[in-house]
């Protein structure tokens, strides 16, 4: 056990308020400074919660989603560290992964405030594989920000202290008489000492535990400003490394051709030998659901690719199409508790089709697999769950299997699953060789995850001027939690075969919903039917569908009581941050100002992850506004001008936040109006971006806006999905305004398919010998 620094109070002795609490961290035994935060559960415990009458707390509202990370990443929080090397350099190993958010900057952002070193000497990384972190190496739910806010500052004001107490010692000086700046300790007279020169005198011999006062708001001179990414440069001049531009010895490129329905087998591979004579092509090999091919290049790949004729097996969902899917749906409703009361209620039924996470760069990994180890390089989200099934398709010891966590070109849920890195893997055994392996479009739309479709339908009954009870029963196909918390113990537990993965996604349901409204008996409850799509959480899990189905219904609530939308919103929020975003919006956005007959505002709140939001739009469905041609094909209404007013908290950098919003949005104008997957026949007709049709340029609102509310908690509530929603929503519900009709099936567009699909990969028909001749 660490000993504890007797120079140092306890930290139960010090006040209450955050601002100014004492922190205990280790410093650890190293040849240069290395510090580790330890945070107990009372500093990442959640505020009490605000019961308001009529409606009760739902679960969220207590202890919501994040907060059960916090306590999950808890334990393990010690063995992260901060480093000060002889160089002056501060490094960091953030086990989470980084996709595009800002997430790096973030961190390095706390780390320079905490030790008043200059963002351009700060290093931060992304870390391996660590399966001693348990659940603390889980990258989602929006909470890396709230996880690691306090740990990392802490490790870096102990780090601070450290370096203050080594040069005090060398000078023979008390530390209260030295300050910090730009990685330097500054004395009287003039005195300087460098971080570097210090970090060797203030490591230790032995693990210490110490404590440390994090600065207040007051001081910050870095958290809370605005700040550019730190790879900003990099990303805009091409020298940003994803996995695909890394250069790892004898790896060559590699594709997988795949069966026509998801998740079919490959059973005889009929001109195996042909393929492999090709140009460029040196490995043709089956692996669990397709037919890997290695060459000198990725189009020689895409040839072989081609020229294959494979018989395959059968998939998991072969036949299934929208309309199957959407009838099962209906038939595992949950029923509603409150009857229709004197007919006064609203019973409404919404239909989401499925959509794509469809992140910029498609599924990629590089694998150099030997006869006793493996190493793997991803953007991998849960690395320790990849690591560990990887080993476990290899047949190898977990700790000869080394996995790297690289930078990824969005995510948006795509990378907690790593199908990219269990294939490069597979692939590489089998050839003997290293593979740098990518998924094409096609693959990622066909045969990735993707949100799955649901059905939500709502009952508000409402009496004498008051919402006396409202319901809403969630009903989707299974959204896959084979990757718990991000270790194998709750991996294991959503995969047993009853009640596994239902269980784990009630409890994911229960933890992120709630009704900001006082809507007298208020329930929200999920089921799921265990159809096999490769389905996983797409940005913002449940609240999307969920929120904008309960928005258009209180859209209508107002109408039934003759109120403006916003004016019933605030007569019924429970949440002060709430109405106060609201408020906001309304006096920025203009709300209620005079619009031609065909466009309308809309507006929505969401209150998730501790922080809160509203959004306002405006619309234009005018018929020659919808009717115009467009390039690629779409017709349809146009956000024209959008509002997002957040409230996070503790904005760490405003203007990695802004964009945060504004990412959100564009995903809740695309959900609303024109993303979505069409299912046929088991398998997905989208096949690129030509006709998936996420928000373009021309449906991008001109006019954006984003207001950051003022400073309300002394932390940051999680941001990275916070807009989605109530985007979603806000345009549902100026659309309903502008068209004088509620719309119950999104995207407005799904209906039209106005593309011509794709081929489907070549392929031959079973026959009772297939398999036979050809075996693998």
């Amino acid at each position: 056990m660490p000993e504890h620094d007797p120079a140092v109070p306890s930290p139960g002795s010090e006040p209450r308020s955050m601002a100014r609490r004492r922190f205990l961290g280790f410093v650890l035994a190293a040849p240069t400074l290395a510090v580790a935060a330890q945070v107990g559960a009372a500093e990442l415990a959640p505020g009490k919660a605000d019961a308001a009458i009529p409606s009760l707390p739902q679960p969220e509202d207590i202890f919501d989603l994040g907060d059960l990370q916090n306590l999950a990443a808890l334990p393990t929080s010690g063995l992260i560290s901060v480093q000060i090397g002889a160089d002056g350099r501060a490094a960091f190993a953030v086990p989470r992964c980084e996709v595009g958010q800002g997430m790096t900057t973030a961190v390095a952002m706390m780390i320079a405030e905490e030790l008043d070193l200059p963002l351009d000497k700060i290093d931060v990384t992304l870390a391996d594989a660590r399966p001693e972190l348990l659940m603390n190496q889980l990258t989602g739910g929006s909470n890396s920000m709230r996880s690691i806010y306090t740990p990392v500052r802490t490790a870096s004001a102990i780090a601070r202290q450290r370096l203050i107490a080594a040069a005090a010692a060398q000078w023979g000086v008390p530390a209260s008489q030295l300050t910090t700046s730009g990685g330097v300790v500054r004395g009287s007279g003039g005195r300087t000492a460098s971080y570097g020169s210090l970090a060797k005198a203030a490591a230790s011999a032995t693990t210490i535990s110490v404590a440390a006062t994090l600065k207040p708001q007051s001081e910050f001179k870095v958290l809370g400003t605005p700040q550019n990414r730190l790879d900003a440069h990099a990303a805009v001049t091409g020298r940003k490394q994803f996995t695909l531009d890394l250069d790892v010895p004898g790896a060559l490129p590699t594709m997988v051709a795949r069966p026509p329905t998801i998740n079919g087998t490959p059973r005889a591979i009929l001109n195996a030998a042909e393929v492999k004579a090709m140009p460029g092509i040196t490995d043709v090999a089956a692996i669990s659901h397709g037919v890997a091919v290695r060459g000198r290049t990725f189009g020689q790949c895409i040839d072989a690719i081609r020229a294959l004729k494979v018989t395959w097996g059968a998939g998991t969902v072969d036949g299934e199409s929208d309309a199957t899917v959407l009838k099962k749906l209906k038939a595992a409703q949950l029923p509603m508790a409150v009857p229709g009361l004197l007919d006064q209620y609203i019973d409404a039924e919404f239909t989401f089709a499925a959509a794509s996470n469809s992140p910029l760069e498609t599924g990629a990994a590089i694998a150099d697999v030997r006869a006793d180890r493996a190493e793997i390089w991803s953007c991998l989200k849960v690395p320790i769950v990849a690591q560990e099934e990887i080993a476990k398709l290899l047949g190898l010891p977990q700790d000869a299997v080394t996995v790297h966590v690289t930078q990824g070109g969005g995510s948006f849920g795509r990378h907690l699953f790593h199908d990219a890195a269990a294939e490069a893997a597979e692939a590489s055994q089998k050839m003997g060789k290293p593979v740098k392996l990518m998924w094409s479009r096609t693959d990622d739309f066909r045969q990735g995850r993707i949100h799955p479709m649901c059905v939500s339908r709502v009952r508000a009954t409402y009496l004498l001027g008051n919402v006396v009870s409202f319901e809403q029963r969630h009903t989707s196909v299974q959204t896959e939690f084979s990757h718990g918390l991000g270790e194998m113990i709750t991996a294991t537990a959503a995969k047993l075969p009853i009640g596994g993965n239902l269980s784990f996604a009630e409890s994911i349901f229960l933890l992120s919903q709630s009704s900001p409204y006082n809507f007298g008996v208020t329930t929200q409850l999920l089921n799921e039917i265990p159809l096999k799509f490769n389905t996983g959480s797409m940005r913002n899990i449940y609240s999307p569908n969920v929120v904008t189905a309960e928005e258009l219904v209180v859209d209508q609530l107002a109408k039934k009581f003759g109120k403006d939308p916003v004016a019933f919103r605030r007569e019924f929020l429970k949440d002060d941050r709430l109405r106060a975003v609201l408020d906001k919006a309304v006096q920025v956005g203009n709300w209620g100002r005079a619009m031609p007959a065909g466009t309308a505002q809309g507006i929505a709140l969401h209150a998730e992850y501790r922080g809160a939001v509203a959004v306002l739009v405006e619309i234009d469905c005018r018929p020659e506004t919808v009717n115009r041609p467009i390039r690629d094909g779409v017709t349809g209404p146009r956000v024209t001008k959008a509002l997002v007013v957040v409230d996070p908290g503790f904005a760490i950098n405003p203007r990695g936040l802004e964009a945060q919003m504004i990412g959100g949005l564009n995903d809740g104008i695309a959900m609303c109006l024109t993303s979505s997957i069409h299912i046929k026949d088991g398998l997905p007709l989208e096949g690129s971006w030509d006709n998936y049709f996420y928000t373009r340029e021309w449906n991008t609102p001109p006019e954006t806006q984003v207001v950051i509310m003022p400073n309300t908690s002394s932390s940051p509530s999680g941001a990275g999905e916070l807009a989605v929603a109530p985007s979603f929503a806000a345009v549902a519900c100026a659309y309903a305004r502008a068209v004088g009709k509620m719309p119950t099936s999104f995207p407005i567009n799904h209906g039209t398919l106005s593309f011509e699909p794709l081929p489907v990969q070549p392929s031959t028909p079973p026959s009772p010998t297939d398999g036979l001749d050809h075996a693998f």
